[in-house]
C-alpha cells in the first residue's frame, strides 16, 4: 500500500522521504530539514485514524517528556521541533539516529556478559533520568515508560563505543501525587508487569519488571514465559502463575560463578510477581551493574554490525571514534582509589598506560547521578593559563556548560618544573585531547560516564613551550602565591563564561 505521506513537506520545512516505523498511534518517518542543508531527521506523525483531542493531548504530552528527557539524559531520544500540520494533524520532529534495536541486536545470537551488562546499565540511566523526573508545569514530576521493551532500545555507534537511546514514551505515565487506577491496559503484552495487566495504580517498579523481562530476553535470546495463545488472557496467565526457567541453566557463560550469581539473581529478582521483592528502584539496579563490571571478568570488544537508515531511529550517524572499544573498556574499568575514596570535591588528573606505547592523560571526577546525567550531554570547554613568576604554575580548566544548568567547573594546578606534571602536560599536547572520566559518588565509584575534550592546536603548542620556559626559569616565590594569582584569573573566567 502507497503512503501517501512521502514526500510531503511539513511546515514547510520537512520532507518526509520514507517511512522508518509504524506504530498504534501514528508513523516515524526519516525526513530532511530543508531550513538546515537537509539533515537527516526523524518525525512522528499522527495518524488521522486516531485523531481526536485526547490522542492529541496523548501526543504533545509525549513529545514533551521526550523534549524535557532528552535535555537532561543522553540516552533518551532528543525532540528539537513539535508542530502541526495544515490539516491539524500534529507531528514532532527528533534527531535521527541509525542504529540497531536490541531485539535487531539479539536475532542472530543473545549478547555475551560484558556486552549485556554495559547496555543495561546506559539503559538504566535513562530509566533513572525518568524516573527522577522533569520540571513539568513548574512542578517536579516522576516518569513511568510503561513500555520497555527491546525494540524501545536503539543502539547506535558513539566516540567511546556504543550508546543507548531509550524510545518512545507514548504511553509515559506522569506521576503527579494523585492515585489513578488503569482503566484500560496500555502496553506490550509480553513486557507488561502483573500489576499493570491488573489495571493497579503503577509506580517505578512496572518498568522494573519490564526491565527485567528485557535483560532475560537479551541474555537468552528468549522471552522467560510463552503462553499458550497469543492473547491478552494468555499473557495475564503467564506474568501471574508461570515461572521463568533459571537463567544459570540457559546461558552457557563459561565465567565465574559469582559472575554468573550475580547476574542470574539480579535479573530474576526484577522479574518477582511481588513488587514489593523487586528492586526498590533503578538506583539500586545501577549499582549492582556497576559492580559486575568492576568485578566480572575482562570485557569483550562490541559486536561488529552494520547500520543503515533502514532502522528505526531517530541525527546522522557520528563520525568514527578516534579511540577503538579496547580504550573504552580500559577506560571504564578503572575504580576510584580507595585513598581519594571520601574526595568528592577535587579532580583528580591520572596518567594511564593502556599499553608500554600508549600513554592516556585523564581526569578523573566523581559526581552525583544526577550530575553525571546533566553533565554527560552538556558542551564542553577546556583552557589553560600559566605565570612563570614569582613560580612557574599552569591552571588548567575543565568546564561544562548547559542552558539548563549553567556551568560546572574544575580546576587543576600543574607544577611544569615537576616531573610527573611535566611528562603530563607534555602529553596532554601531543594527544590533543583528553578523557573526563565520571565516577559514581555512591559504592563501587565506578566510572558512568566519559567525556572526551579536545585540545585546541594553538594551545598545545604553548603547553609545551611552557614546560620548556619553566625549565629555564628560576623560582624567586612560593607556589601558592602563582595559584593565588591564577585562582583570580579563574574567578574572572567563571564570571564571565567561556
Amino acid at each position: 500500500m502507497t503512503d501517501g505521506n512521502l514526500g510531503r513537506i511539513l511546515a514547510n520545512r520537512y520532507e518526509l522521504i520514507k517511512s522508518v516505523g509504524q506504530g498504534a498511534m501514528g508513523t516515524v518517518y526519516l525526513a530532511k530539514d530543508r531550513v538546515l542543508g537537509d539533515v537527516s531527521v526523524a518525525v512522528k506523525l499522527l495518524s488521522q485514524d486516531v485523531l481526536n483531542d485526547r490522542s492529541v493531548k496523548q501526543f504533545q504530552i509525549e513529545a514533551t517528556i521526550s523534549a524535557l528527557l532528552g535535555q537532561k539524559c543522553m540516552h533518551v531520544v532528543r525532540v528539537i521541533d513539535q508542530k502541526f500540520t495544515q490539516e491539524g494533524q500534529p507531528f514532532y520532529v527528533m534527531e535521527y539516529l541509525a542504529g540497531k534495536n536490541i531485539r535487531q541486536l539479539i536475532r542472530p545470537q543473545p549478547l555475551d556478559i560484558p556486552r549485556f551488562l554495559e547496555l543495561a546499565r546506559q539503559t538504566c540511566i535513562a530509566l533513572k533520568a525518568a524516573h527522577d523526573g522533569i520540571l513539568f508545569n513548574d512542578r517536579l514530576v516522576p516518569i513511568i515508560h510503561r513500555d520497555i521493551k527491546p525494540s524501545n532500545i536503539l543502539v547506535t555507534k558513539a566516540s567511546s563505543g556504543e550508546l543507548v537511546k531509550v524510545l518512545d514514551f507514548g504511553i509515559a505515565k506522569l506521576l503527579q501525587g494523585r492515585k489513578v487506577d488503569e482503566i484500560n491496559f496500555m502496553g506490550t503484552m509480553a513486557y507488561s508487569s502483573p500489576e499493570q495487566m491488573d489495571g493497579q495504580e503503577l509506580d517505578y517498579r512496572t518498568d522494573i519488571y519490564s526491565l527485567g523481562i528485557t535483560m532475560y530476553e537479551m541474555l537468552t535470546g528468549a522471552l522467560p514465559y510463552q503462553p499458550r495463545r497469543n492473547t491478552f488472557g494468555g499473557w495475564h496467565k503467564a506474568h501471574t502463575t508461570y515461572a521463568p526457567r533459571p537463567l544459570k541453566s540457559i546461558i552457557p557463560l563459561g565465567t565465574s560463578p559469582k559472575l554468573l550469581n550475580g547476574v542470574s539473581d539480579l535479573v530474576m529478582s526484577c522479574l518477582s510477581r511481588n513488587r514489593s521483592r523487586r528492586p526498590e528502584s533503578v538506583d539500586e539496579i545501577l549499582t549492582t551493574l556497576m559492580a559486575l563490571q568492576r568485578d566480572g571478568v575482562t570485557p569483550s570488544k562490541p559486536l561488529s554490525f552494520q547500520f543503515s537508515e533502514d532502522t528505526h531511529g531517530t541525527l546522522p550517524t557520528p563520525p568514527p571514534s578516534e579511540v577503538g572499544p579496547d580504550v573504552d573498556w580500559f577506560l571504564r574499568s578503572q575504580t576510584w582509589p580507595q585513598k581519594n575514596a571520601a574526595d568528592l570535591e577535587n579532580p583528580l588528573p591520572k596518567m594511564l598506560l593502556l599499553d608500554d606505547e600508549k600513554p592516556l592523560a585523564t581526569l578523573w571526577l566523581k559526581l552525583s547521578a544526577q550530575e553525571i546525567t546533566q553533565r554527560a550531554n552538556s558542551t564542553r570547554y577546556n583552557t589553560f593559563l600559566c605565570t612563570m613568576h614569582p613560580y612557574p604554575m599552569v591552571l588548567w580548566v575543565t568546564a561544562f556548560y548547559s542552558s539548563t544548568h549553567g556551568y560546572s567547573w574544575w580546576a587543576n594546578y600543574l607544577h611544569p618544573k615537576k616531573n610527573g606534571d611535566r611528562k603530563f602536560l607534555w602529553q596532554l599536547s601531543d594527544a590533543m585531547a583528553y578523557h573526563a572520566l565520571l565516577f559514581s559518588q555512591r559504592p563501587p565509584n565506578a566510572v558512568v560516564e566519559i567525556c572526551k575534550f579536545n585540545i585546541a592546536k594553538a594551545q598545545c603548542k604553548l603547553l609545551k613551550q611552557w614546560v620548556l620556559r619553566a625549565q629555564a626559569t628560576p623560582s624567586v616565590g612560593k607556589p601558592e602565591d602563582s595559584q593565588a594569582l591564577l585562582e583570580r584569573e579563574l574567578e574572572k573566567l567563571q564570571k564571565k563564561g567561556f
